[in-house]
């Protein structure tokens, strides 16, 4: 490993530990060289999955599309990164363990999903990106079911 401050490529392990739920090791490496420290990820390179567009082409899977949708939809909301973070590993994992091709919107709806259970406003946010909402109307009935989930809860 490259150092990224001077270039040796001459460097020890300090320490390895499991990051990203297990699918990654994290390591803090020190240069021979300059002495400062880094830190490297190695990842389990995953099979190849294609995600299905409306059009019907087939896209590599990119984790960081839904990382930023998320992110959007959150944005100035009390949603940490962390949670953002925990969204998209679960949907990576539902992923990857189902499908070897998967649909565009299927992966839209399980952001959904997640997105309902925590913050509704994120969650509307999304959906009119994601179902191209045209007017008033696809926002009223987008909510109209989760009002009415709220009127049945006790206060």
């Amino acid at each position: 490993m490259k150092c990224p401050y001077c270039g040796m490529d001459n460097d020890r392990v300090i320490d390895s530990r499991a990051s990203q739920d297990g699918r990654a090791i994290r390591r803090r490496r020190q240069c021979a060289r300059c002495d400062r420290r880094f830190t490297s990820y190695e990842i389990i390179e995953e099979p190849s999955l294609k995600v299905i567009k409306k059009g019907g082409a087939r896209v590599p899977y990119v984790r960081e599309k839904i990382k930023q949708g998320i992110e959007r939809a959150c944005w100035k909301r009390p949603i940490s990164t962390q949670q953002i973070e925990s969204i998209v590993e679960s949907i990576e994992n539902a992923i990857y363990t189902t499908f070897s091709e998967v649909e565009s919107q299927r992966i839209g709806d399980m952001v959904l999903e997640h997105l309902r259970e925590l913050d509704h406003v994120a969650f509307v946010r999304f959906a009119s990106v994601y179902r191209k909402f045209d007017n008033l109307n696809d926002f009223v009935d987008t909510l109209r079911p989760m009002l009415a989930e709220a009127m049945k809860r006790p206060k």
